[in-house]
């Protein structure tokens, strides 16, 4: 065929099920081999049936001749590490959000017979038209570098990058991509492993949106969406630190390869530590175990920092030679941390063990959101959420520990009521199991879950997800920040705004 441009009339339109045979014809011409060439036409229908704005094509005389396929995402859900198949849903476009906040680019293809017409930058425009008609944040693209092959003995992948974006060198798709004003983000490692030419890199690629009306990058913005893991804790002997930090580590590793976003671990989760001075009894046993308290926190820290994943580390004993609390530390994923005390100690803890309680409750900034941190007992008392969710709480994270089914439903029963009354998500973790030789830690029940407000937007029971009863496990849910805004402004209850403030009001002394 000849592209004799006297006799072409292009037509830009959205893609048709009637396409697919001129589609599957162009993708086996540009995909051959081990890039398995054309969509299935199960696989064809279903991006047209879930996503059809975003399916577009140019017709040359009734004839497709080029074509782009595009989904929406939530990109915080999966971040810039995901890989082809993933996030495109192995082609069905399944992962489509009707509310994603980026137009995500699974592929654009051109006829060879029709490479010198710019079709290409037609279906690029054509995309950024639709992100601005959508208002979303902007558009991301994983790019090959299929030029790679032929410069892979002699740089690396960043390497033979910068000198397409310097123009020293030319890829067929990172300069038509740099050329349509995208910018490289990242390079991801094994986004399509079956690409030989690229060895299975790929470039992440952006454009923003600068119309939309909250403009932000897209790639480390606050996201509205929140992957939470919650960790239901084995008690079991443990004769070392290394011990210790092996099964901290296989859930840290976990739960961040499902992309979450923070994990809780529970309440006083080292107690097994304390053991060999069992026989000191347990105020004596309580101090020992806090001498490990610094070096377990900065080994959590290095765990959040290389698996790239918040730490709301459950609690431990510190002890200062005088005074010892049960302290949460909140370790972020950029290295930096923060304490949050335990308020009110329950009676046990005070005869067994000697605490005391802390002088102070906060909210805390996260780079998915303001959490807030109670121990246990405190979420017992609604005092302390309400002064929280004063200050901008989305998030309640409650790390407890409790021996029998009566103890946990209290702080069950008191954190679904926290997650109604304060508009918030409340997210409680415990351990399970028995520790024969550490006396006052015995017996442990525990059933992790996520409690969201009770509202259309949230699920019928206000239970986001819960784990099975007594299990070692663990539990991921995602959450929408964007409903605790929609609930606070037109819920059919609004709990904070309706308080009676000419009534009654709540301070800190």
């Amino acid at each position: 065929m000849s592209a004799d441009t006297d006799q072409h009339h292009l037509k830009l339109r959205q893609t048709e099920l009637e396409d697919y045979a001129d589609i599957a014809e162009i993708m086996d011409r540009v995909y051959p081999g081990k890039l398995d060439g054309a969509w299935t036409k199960e696989q064809f229908e279903s991006q047209i049936q879930r996503f059809p704005e975003g399916q577009l094509c140019i017709e040359d005389n009734g004839k497709v001749v080029a074509a782009a396929i595009s989904l929406r995402v939530k990109y915080s859900r999966w971040g810039h590490d995901h890989k082809y198949w993933d996030i495109t849903g192995n082609g069905y476009l399944t992962t489509h959000d009707p509310k994603g906040d980026v137009l995500y680019g699974v592929d654009v293809f051109v006829h060879p017979d029709y490479r010198d017409l710019r079709l290409g930058r037609r279906l690029y425009d054509a995309r950024k038209a639709l992100c601005e008609q959508l208002n979303l944040r902007g558009i991301v693209v994983g790019g090959r570098i299929p030029g790679y092959e032929k410069h892979r003995e002699e740089m690396t992948p960043q390497q033979y990058v910068d000198q397409v974006r310097a123009r020293e060198l030319v890829d067929p798709i990172l300069t038509f991509q740099l050329a349509n004003d995208f910018q490289v983000r990242k390079i991801i490692r094994g986004y399509l492993p079956d690409d030989q030419q690229s060895h299975g890199f790929a470039t992440l690629l952006e454009w923003v949106n600068i119309y939309h009306t909250e403009e932000s990058d897209i790639i480390g913005g606050r996201p509205s969406d929140v992957r939470i893991g919650a960790v239901q804790w084995q008690m079991r002997p443990t004769r070392s630190l290394e011990d210790l930090y092996g099964q901290i580590e296989y859930f840290v590793d976990a739960v961040s390869g499902y992309q979450a976003d923070v994990v809780l671990f529970p309440e006083f989760f080292n107690g097994p530590m304390m053991a060999p001075w069992n026989d000191q009894g347990p105020a004596e046993a309580v101090r020992q175990l806090a001498g490990y308290t610094e070096a377990i926190r900065e080994q959590m820290l290095k765990f959040a920092v290389s698996y790239n994943i918040n730490i709301v580390a459950g609690s431990m004993p510190e002890y200062d030679g005088e005074k010892l609390r049960n302290v949460c530390y909140l370790l972020r994923r950029d290295g930096t941390w923060e304490r949050q005390y335990k308020i009110h100690v329950t009676p046990d803890e005070v005869s067994y063990w000697g605490l005391v309680g802390g002088d102070k409750v906060r909210v805390f900034d996260t780079d998915f959101g303001k959490i807030g941190i109670l121990v246990c007992y405190d979420v017992e008392f609604p005092e302390l959420p309400r002064l929280l969710a004063e200050q901008g709480l989305h998030i309640l994270f409650v790390p407890y520990w409790t021996d029998t089914k009566n103890a946990y439903l209290r702080v069950r029963r008191c954190a679904q009521a926290r997650a109604i009354e304060n508009e918030c998500y409340v997210v409680i973790s415990g351990s399970v199991g028995n520790l024969p030789r550490v006396e006052n830690m015995d017996m442990q029940y525990s059933q992790a879950a996520v409690f969201t407000p009770s509202d259309f937007a949230f699920p019928h029971d206000a239970i986001a997800a819960e784990a099975t009863a007594n299990t070692e496990t663990m539990l991921i849910a995602d959450l929408d920040l964007d409903n605790l805004r929609e609930i606070r402004s037109h819920g059919s209850v609004r709990n904070l705004r309706d308080r009676r403030l000419d009534l009654y009001e709540l301070k800190w002394r």
